[in-house]
């Protein structure tokens, strides 16, 4: 008996250490996606996206993403590089909110705000990898991941999915979707990626051309949280209606661009055109659509001395960030679309960027 009793426990602890040895492994993997010269990876850290490949006006290859190297930075990133925030993403004021006459408390990280989720949010997990296929016609990945009842002060349990799909010439189409399971909730999910045109080496996008088809912004306090009024951008430096460089007018804001647009062209089940970005030494350029109500238009204003791939330092502008979303603070401004999710109804969040080359 005492043979069988140390054998079993020889054969338990072996399947922990190769249990283990997996885990870690799949903890480490980068997954890519190829559809010609345009690729794309990404880590279950956030499902955030790692990379994103193409090609320049003369053929050359430069990755348009800002990011690391391995999937462990990721893992203690605190910028949000590529990441899924939620699970409301953006700030909510005084980390609380009232729904059906509960009060919420929740977990600030952003002085007495919550900003993404909060400390632990959706950013800052590892996400399941649920369905993933590489190449082909259509290479896409799906990630999920279930946040559970009083996860940073929500309420009720959600599962949330993001699928990135490569179609077309230079397209990626992301895909955010959420159900609540058993309470209302708040859910506003965001694709945090740091984009620069010219390559992620290239330095600020400060002369990059940008239009946003938004005619209004949420301002906002000296906290970053919106007032909950809706004003014109007209005579102001957040007047991008017609395409203009990024550095024409950061010079008349504190620190940057870090603000939420009210787009012109969305409307329920539709998808519209939200901004639209041109590097011309590249000739790349990005339009991206979606059918969220909000864009939040920001010049990586915070970034500072950041060790990115190949060992480059990312320093302030040295991206744009166009994060479509509900509106911020949301849940305390009864005049913003609401953000509610009831159990049995589902959250829908789509985003196209669409990529060419010109001359």
């Amino acid at each position: 008996m005492a043979s069988i009793s140390v054998f079993v426990c020889f054969i338990t602890l072996v399947f922990c250490f190769a249990t283990g040895s997996v885990a870690k492994k799949e903890e480490g993997r980068i997954y890519e996606l190829r559809k010609g010269d345009f690729s794309a990876k990404f880590t279950k850290w956030g499902a955030s996206i790692v990379s994103v490949v193409l090609p320049d006006k003369h053929g050359k290859l430069a990755d348009v993403v800002l990011g690391y190297d391995s999937a462990k930075e990721y893992k203690n990133d605190t910028t949000n590089f590529g990441a899924i925030v939620g699970r409301v993403a953006n700030r909510i004021g005084g980390a609380q909110f009232t729904l059906n006459g509960t009060h919420y408390k929740l977990v600030a990280n952003d002085g007495k705000n919550t900003l993404h989720g909060g400390p632990k949010g959706f950013g800052k997990v590892a996400w399941r990898v649920s369905k993933y296929k590489k190449g082909g016609h259509s290479p896409y990945i799906m990630f999920s991941y279930h946040s559970l009842d009083g996860e940073e002060g929500f309420p009720g349990d959600l599962i949330a999915t993001v699928t990135y799909m490569l179609v077309g010439d230079y397209q990626l189409i992301v895909t955010m979707k959420a159900k609540a399971l058993n309470k209302a909730t708040p859910v506003n999910l965001a694709q945090h990626a740091y984009w620069n045109l010219g390559g992620h080496t290239s330095g600020d996008i400060l002369s990059n051309e940008i239009q946003i088809f938004g005619s209004h912004i949420t301002p906002v306090d000296k906290e970053l949280i919106p007032t909950g009024k809706i004003v014109s951008v007209k005579g102001t430096p957040y007047d991008f209606l017609k395409p203009c460089t990024i550095g024409s007018n950061i010079n008349k804001l504190p620190s940057g661009f870090d603000i939420n647009y009210v787009l012109d062209d969305i409307a329920p089940n539709k998808v519209g055109l939200a901004a639209m970005v041109h590097h011309k030494k590249s000739g790349r350029m990005l339009e991206l659509y979606t059918n969220a109500p909000g864009l939040q238009f920001y010049t990586a204003n915070s970034l500072k001395d950041v060790k990115g791939k190949g060992g480059f330092v990312y320093q302030a502008h040295a991206a744009l960030c166009l994060e479509t979303q509900g509106f911020p603070d949301s849940v305390n401004h009864p005049n913003f679309p609401s953000q509610i999710v009831t159990p049995g109804k589902s959250y829908h969040h789509s985003m196209l960027f669409k990529f060419s080359i010109g001359a």
